[in-house]
């Protein structure tokens, strides 16, 4: 089978009439460019340069190849160019899976500035929960994620930090709990509590500080949206565990240090699968104005 690179050392040497300066130039050594050469030669079956003492020259089957191996070399160059070109430009479509949290607090102004940046994109997104939208980027169904991140590494997938989401512990104004100064996870326990459903990264959260403490969370109800929480904590239905950017004037913020972790918010994807430049943009911007909020 011919060799590309045997064409574009025949060509170099056709044109510099030595196998030396070729050489130099293809920044390879003299005999892999004679072995290129006899390649050729054998792939083709027949003799391309007459050597007559130092002199290099071309055979009649070579003058007959060197305008073919030029215009197949002009031709890969545009493809190269075209490529390039092509990659530069932010087009296509976008399939992302966040949550409706992520969706409402975190993204319009990325979602503004790709589209006032790359209008030739077009963005489509799914919102859902977290643990749904890291089944979409599992199963290949959406090309990026923007979710709560597992504390956890996983080989199938790259996982980029973009936020740093606090979570508090929130009662309403006239709970018990508002008037104290600090509660500990025991105490906490023997209250109702709202949180969003097992499946759920926050909701692991809690369960492991209260599994430590050998006691468990009386649960009254489980939703995962996060603003019907903070109603539900509002009119007294229990403590919950939310993101500060969710906690509003109804609500009184536990001073309990266990339960006040951080979780990161940030995108993930498909180690097996190549971004688009469109994906590329999108988290370079994420990236960019986390660094600047």
């Amino acid at each position: 089978m011919m060799d590309i690179q045997e064409l574009l050392t025949f060509i170099k040497v056709a044109e510099t009439h030595s196998f030396s300066d070729a050489a130099d130039a293809l920044f390879i050594t003299q005999p892999a460019v004679s072995k290129r050469i006899a390649a050729l030669e054998s792939n083709l079956n027949v003799k391309l340069f007459d050597r007559i003492g130092r002199q290099i020259h071309l055979t009649e089957a070579g003058t007959r190849l060197l305008p073919k191996a030029k215009r197949l070399a002009n031709d890969l160059n545009d493809i190269k160019r075209s490529m390039t070109l092509q990659m530069d430009d932010v087009s296509g479509e976008l399939n992302i899976a966040t949550s409706h949290h992520i969706g409402l607090h975190r993204l319009p102004k990325t979602l503004k500035r790709f589209q006032l940046e790359y209008p030739q994109a077009e963005i489509k997104i799914e919102f859902t929960q977290s643990e749904d939208a890291h089944r979409q980027i599992i199963k290949g169904e959406a090309e990026i994620g923007i979710i709560t991140l597992s504390s956890h590494s996983e080989n199938m997938l790259n996982a980029i930090p973009i936020w740093s989401d606090p979570l508090q512990c929130v009662v309403s104004l006239d709970h018990p709990l508002a008037q104290l100064d600090d509660v500990d996870v025991i105490e906490l326990s023997k209250y109702p509590c709202v949180l969003p459903h097992e499946n759920t990264f926050t909701r692991q959260i809690a369960e492991k500080v209260f599994a430590v403490n050998n006691v468990r969370p009386q649960v009254k109800m489980n939703t995962n949206n996060l603003d019907t929480l903070a109603m539900l904590v509002s009119i007294g239905w229990g403590w919950s565990l939310i993101p500060s950017t969710v906690v509003n004037d109804q609500l009184a913020v536990v001073n309990l240090p266990a339960l006040n972790v951080e979780r990161k918010l940030g995108v993930i994807h498909h180690k097996q699968r190549t971004l688009s430049r469109a994906a590329s943009a999108f988290i370079e911007l994420l990236q960019a104005q986390s660094m600047n909020s």
